[in-house]
């Protein structure tokens, strides 16, 4: 594909950019139109796949078919497969009538399922037996029908560490990921990011009849060193909400407003969270890790956990209440026991402490037979103060003969 015949292909589907990495990606897709191989296009959320899914089929034998994009993620588990591959009257609770389904639908077109990582294992079986062989049945039905689909699928996971982690079947994977084109993250691409920027404020300022909104070269340059996570959905939106807010209407005399960066700081996105941004090898086209909501559940569970064992050292080994933080946690064993009653400490009760030693609270758990709950009743403490005031050497013991 030359030049001119690139930037014809970039004019029809409305994308904007000249980094090389994306001019492969829109050329890989060219060629794999031309057959009907199962395609899988990576990248990071808002990088634009669905576009490259549209190009597929356009340039295919089945540009005269039908291409219905599918979110797989956007489906409840419990429906997918009535979805994809329809159901029959009095198969579930609600199926009142016979229900065609997307591959039915889809017959000599293309289906686009994205986010296929989504997919529940169960869905991935049907969907296996339908690339391989174009047979499914409905939900509730014993009879085979068939369909001439050309798949399409694509992901913003790591689908391999999925394999790895038994959320992906390998049988699947491995059908899928023979022709795979990977589109780049908007940070991979910064002399576009202005292309972009220029492009989107144009449109919103053409659809409102407002000035256009130009950058000076400080601007651009602040632009550009923006990581952009949410990639060209991100930066639309940016663009977007800064000409809303800098431009004006149009006048004879004023078609155009420039901002510096001083002008354009306080739109720059803040950094929130520290949570890293899934980044992909160049050279394999595979992730780094996993970019999921589960690893970020991980990330932020684990900076919670540090804080509360710093503030139990400081507790346990300072002589003293943290100054700031969260209370220290319990071990595991014992969340269930303490959370019913686990207030926090009043201002009385924060004096009855100064009066407690060791000693009182050892001599009362020894005249209750080790119950917590009855030694800090009577020393006017509650049971999870009693606790953090322990010597490290008495918790464990005290825990079994609760």
């Amino acid at each position: 594909m030359d030049a001119q015949e690139l930037q014809q292909l970039k004019n029809k589907f409305d994308i904007v950019g000249n980094d090389p990495a994306l001019n492969l990606a829109l050329e890989t897709a060219v060629k794999f139109a031309e057959t009907d191989l199962t395609v899988l296009i990576t990248g990071e959320s808002g990088v634009g796949k669905e576009n490259i899914s549209k190009i597929i089929h356009q340039y295919s034998r089945r540009r005269g078919g039908k291409f219905i994009p599918v979110n797989c993620g956007g489906i409840p588990e419990g429906t997918i497969n009535s979805e994809l591959f329809g159901h029959v009257r009095g198969s579930f609770t609600g199926a009142v009538e016979n229900r065609s389904g997307y591959f039915e639908e889809a017959n000599g077109g293309t289906l686009f399922l994205d986010e296929i990582g989504e997919l529940p294992l169960q869905s991935q079986a049907l969907l296996l037996r339908v690339l391989q062989s174009g047979e499914y049945m409905k939900v509730g039905s014993t009879k085979v029908e068939h369909t001439d689909v050309r798949v399409i699928v694509a992901t913003n996971v790591n689908l391999g560490y999925a394999v790895s982690r038994g959320k992906f079947r390998e049988d699947l994977y491995y059908r899928i990921c023979a022709a795979q084109i990977r589109v780049p993250a908007l940070r991979e691409r910064k002399d576009d990011i202005y292309l972009l920027f220029r492009k989107f404020t144009s449109d919103f300022s053409e659809k409102y009849g407002m000035c256009k909104i130009a950058l000076s070269h400080d601007a651009i340059s602040l632009l550009r060193s923006y990581p952009w996570p949410g990639n060209i959905r991100q930066l639309q939106g940016f663009a977007q909400s800064v000409t809303s807010l800098e431009s004006q209407k149009l006048t004879p005399l004023s078609e155009r407003i420039e901002l510096d960066a001083k002008a354009l700081a306080p739109y720059m996105p803040q950094e929130t969270g520290g949570l890293p941004v899934p980044v992909e090898d160049p050279a394999s086209g595979a992730f780094s890790g996993p970019p999921s909501e589960e690893m970020q559940k991980i990330i932020q569970a684990l900076m919670f956990l540090k804080q509360e064992v710093d503030s139990l050292k400081q507790v346990v080994y300072g002589g003293g209440a943290p100054a700031a933080g969260p209370a220290p946690a319990l071990p595991a064993a014992e969340v269930a026991s303490e959370s019913a009653d686990a207030p926090r400490e009043t201002p009385a009760e924060e004096l009855s402490l100064k009066k407690i030693g060791d000693g009182m609270i050892l001599r009362a758990l020894e005249k209750h037979g080790g119950n917590r709950k009855l030694a800090a009743a009577e020393l006017g403490i509650s049971e999870r103060t009693l606790y953090r005031k322990l010597p490290p050497e008495f918790r464990s013991d005290n825990k079994n003969k609760r």
